[in-house]
């Protein structure tokens, strides 16, 4: 993932933080959970790891859904469907 992209999803989403998968295991691993982080933080190991990256992330026009929640999976399967 390139800067710029990662840059377009966090306009569509709103922030680096609904990005950033808190269930990676090096969340845990590099004891993250227990700190605060800025967004900057959050932006900086999204690319220097993938696995920061909640997935699956699907762009489709302006609109972005990110994560396998039920409700985000309910809402991306609604938007395509139009």
């Amino acid at each position: 993932m390139t800067v710029k992209q990662l840059e377009e999803m966090q306009k569509l989403a709103g922030s680096y933080e609904a990005l950033f998968s808190k269930r990676a295991t090096l969340y845990k691993e590099m004891g993250l959970k227990d700190e605060q982080l800025s967004e900057a933080d959050f932006r900086r190991y999204i690319l220097e790891h993938y696995t920061f990256l909640s997935r699956p992330v699907i762009i489709a026009d302006d609109k972005i859904f990110v994560g396998n929640s039920p409700k985000v999976v309910q809402q991306a399967i609604e938007y395509l469907s139009k």
